[in-house]
């Protein structure tokens, strides 16, 4: 372990201690403060701040599409891959002070592999169940890293359930990429019985309390996991609000979930959930589902937007919802990107 400093947030006057050894982001995880982030990689920019007081500072590598030298040499940071090696004040650029204080700390913990079962022809859905320890807080949306045995690598994937489903058990659903190296894994040596080491929750992903706004879900592939995992906490918790989530896959045999959904449906009123397909004929939505969308709304002024599937559609998305009404503060999206194999979440 390394020396120790102290790092103050602002606006939000909130403070921890960071050990060198660590990011900045991962000691704020570990002390309960959830601050903004998604790939933990240096890659998709969610935690970029502003250095305002202190300068010693060095970061692990990172994408100068995430943070191009000059905004680093402006003082900008990503506190995913930011060392701290003084006492710091940073501004946080992208927050919510509500999530920041609700914040969970993360947990190590063993799981057993109770089912690995195809959903698509390459899409798995993995159920483990708590070992050691029995129990992991988290909210619904958020996700796990699970590591990848022999190695020193770990990859994230979305809880597909809320943390109120049956006891110790999670969900979660996994694309399985050819030389993937967690889904290789998943896909030709994982058995039932199995151990795996996990570490979590990360993400703020997580279903904001506006109780008078429209809801906009908007998927691809294993985006999913923490769509459903937010829809089934709703219909648990009652939430009525107005809610369409659109999914979009290639071919009718990429669909998952789809008798749960329509249960879904029933349970909440005011849910309808659209897929549509990019590739094949049917009696559905067709085309890349960001145009179905752009088809479909008209006016999405007020709604809160929650999107995640690979980048090109995030960016799309990203591209879109403001034209229809959208605004910025209020579409909150997980963004997979790539270590390596594309394979996460």
């Amino acid at each position: 372990m390394g020396e120790k400093h102290r790092v103050r947030f602002e606006p939000v006057g909130v403070e921890i201690e960071v050990d060198e050894d660590q990011t900045i982001l991962r000691a704020a995880a570990e002390q309960g403060v959830m601050l903004m982030h998604g790939c933990k990689e240096g890659q998709c920019a969610s935690c970029k701040s502003f250095i305002l007081d202190g300068d010693d500072v060095e970061h692990d590598r990172y994408s100068t599409f995430a943070l191009p030298d000059y905004e680093k040499e402006e003082g900008f940071t990503l506190l995913c891959r930011a060392h701290a090696y003084e006492d710091l004040t940073i501004e946080l650029l992208n927050y919510d002070e509500e999530m920041i204080r609700s914040g969970l700390p993360i947990q190590q913990a063993r799981v057993e592999v109770v089912s690995n079962d195809h959903v698509t022809p390459d899409m798995r859905h993995l159920v483990v169940r708590l070992v050691e320890p029995t129990s992991l807080k988290f909210f619904p949306g958020q996700y796990v890293d699970f590591a990848v045995p022999g190695t020193a690598e770990t990859r994230s994937f979305s809880m597909a359930n809320p943390s109120s489903g049956p006891a110790g058990l999670l969900e979660f659903v996994i694309r399985i990429y050819p030389g993937g190296l967690f889904s290789g894994f998943l896909d030709t040596e994982v058995a039932v019985g199995d151990i795996v080491e996990i570490t979590g929750p990360f993400g703020v992903f997580t279903l904001r309390d506006n109780p008078n706004a429209d809801l906009l879900f908007l998927g691809g592939g294993a985006g999913m996991a923490p769509i459903l995992a937010l829809l089934r906490s709703m219909a648990e918790r009652g939430i009525h609000r107005r809610a369409t989530f659109y999914y979009g896959a290639r071919r009718r045999q990429d669909l998952c979930f789809a008798k749960e959904l329509a249960a879904l449906a029933e349970t909440l009123p005011n849910f309808r959930y659209v897929p549509a397909l990019s590739e094949d004929d049917w009696a559905g939505e067709t085309g890349l589902i960001t145009d179905v969308v752009r088809r479909l709304e008209s006016n999405l002024d007020g709604t809160d937007a929650y999107v995640c599937g690979p980048p090109p559609m995030v960016a799309a998305a990203l591209d879109l919802l403001p034209s229809l009404g959208v605004a910025d503060k209020r579409i909150f999206y997980d963004k997979f990107t790539t270590t390596g194999a594309a394979e996460d979440r």
